[in-house]
């Protein structure tokens, strides 16, 4: 009995030294931590907004889950926007980050910047686990092709673009294109709906 004691008391000498740690290096963390999360986001915005001298968050708010699910959302959030502005404060579009479950290798996250016009100035993928060498191509292949166009809505084909809303897929990585695709279109719909003529605007 007394030896089981013992042991307890070692154990939970043990735990309790392992959480001061823990909550020690997690203090010593947490600001250097944020500091980096808020550097990647500033980029991400200014490598889809170039032209922006700053960024403001707007709160992300649906009106209607039943029509984001009906136009076929389903499987994409919209995580954050920014909105972008000029020097002198006029609203030059919207940073929007969307997340994308579809993905072969899991959920995909990247930032579109679209402009007020609907135009989409680029994208920026912040997070991906797909295929080495197919699905992780989207960076190189897929990611260009958005860049400067004014669509309502991009389809993802196999035999080569012929129009300005369609997008070359991945050669042996569609699912990894269309998940990409649609996460575009749900944040062009997301503009569209919600942003277009929002007082952001004003």
């Amino acid at each position: 009995m007394k030896e089981m004691m013992k042991n307890t008391g070692i154990l939970l000498a043990i735990t309790v030294v392992a959480g001061l740690v823990l909550g020690l290096v997690y203090q010593i963390t947490k600001e250097p931590i944020a500091a980096q999360e808020a550097k990647a986001k500033q980029e991400a915005c200014q490598e889809v907004f170039v032209d922006a001298a700053s960024f403001e968050a707007v709160e992300v708010a649906l009106a209607d889950e039943a029509a984001w699910d009906g136009a076929g959302y389903g499987q994409e959030s919209i995580d954050e926007v920014m909105c972008a502005r000029d020097a002198s404060g006029s609203v030059l579009g919207y940073v929007i980050t969307v997340t994308t479950k579809e993905g072969y290798g899991g959920d995909i996250q990247f930032a579109i910047g679209v402009r007020m016009d609907g135009t989409v100035n680029g994208m920026s993928i912040l997070s991906i686990s797909e295929t080495a060498g197919l699905g992780m191509r989207a960076e190189e292949v897929l990611k260009p092709q958005f860049a400067d166009k004014n669509v309502e809505k991009f389809e993802y084909t196999k035999n080569g673009a012929t129009s300005e809303n369609q997008i070359d897929a991945i050669s042996g990585a569609t699912i990894t294109t269309n998940a990409v695709t649609n996460g575009v279109n749900a944040g062009l719909y997301y503009f569209q709906t919600e942003l277009k003529g929002g007082s952001e605007n004003e």
